[in-house]
């Protein structure tokens, strides 16, 4: 996991294929938050991004999550969320594929809790479990951007 501000990159420390579609000029926290809501996929990019709303709820009703061929960067657009996270792999044969290359961990610990404000990122590796979508204090509507990384430009 890691974590930055899209105003902030220098610090974030981003291995350089993450470096580089966060540099873009559109993906800066302006051009994503004036970027309508759905899929975009710049052209000739093997990385994609979902933009739109969604719905904080408590821990205890959101689930834990990780992926074997995407990273992601999580960013928050609008509004405030909690992610909790491990730093270690929690697949196990037989976890639910929800989706894609979306695996549901049950059970899982976090031992790591993030809160994330407008312009502030989260980057979860394939592996890295992830519960996102937490509320802060109640919950609440936010505005994200998931960009979702392909394994291959991240591995040299």
């Amino acid at each position: 996991m890691i974590i930055g501000h899209l105003n902030a990159l220098p610090l974030a420390g981003l291995p350089a294929a993450l470096r580089e579609i966060l540099d873009r000029p559109d993906c800066s926290l302006a051009a994503l938050a004036a970027r309508d809501d759905g899929r975009w996929q710049p052209e000739g990019c093997s990385w994609f991004c979902h933009i739109g709303p969604a719905q904080t709820q408590p821990q205890a009703q959101r689930h834990t999550e990780y992926h074997h061929q995407w990273a992601d960067i999580q960013v928050v657009l609008a509004g405030v969320e909690i992610i909790n996270a491990g730093m270690q792999s929690l697949a196990q044969a037989g976890d639910e594929e929800r989706k894609p290359d979306l695996y549901i961990a049950p059970g899982a610990v976090h031992p790591v809790s993030i809160t994330l404000k407008r312009g502030d990122f989260a980057v979860f590796l394939p592996g890295e479990p992830h519960q996102a979508l937490c509320a802060a204090d109640a919950p609440m509507t936010v505005r994200k951007a998931v960009f979702k990384v392909p394994r291959a430009l991240l591995e040299v």
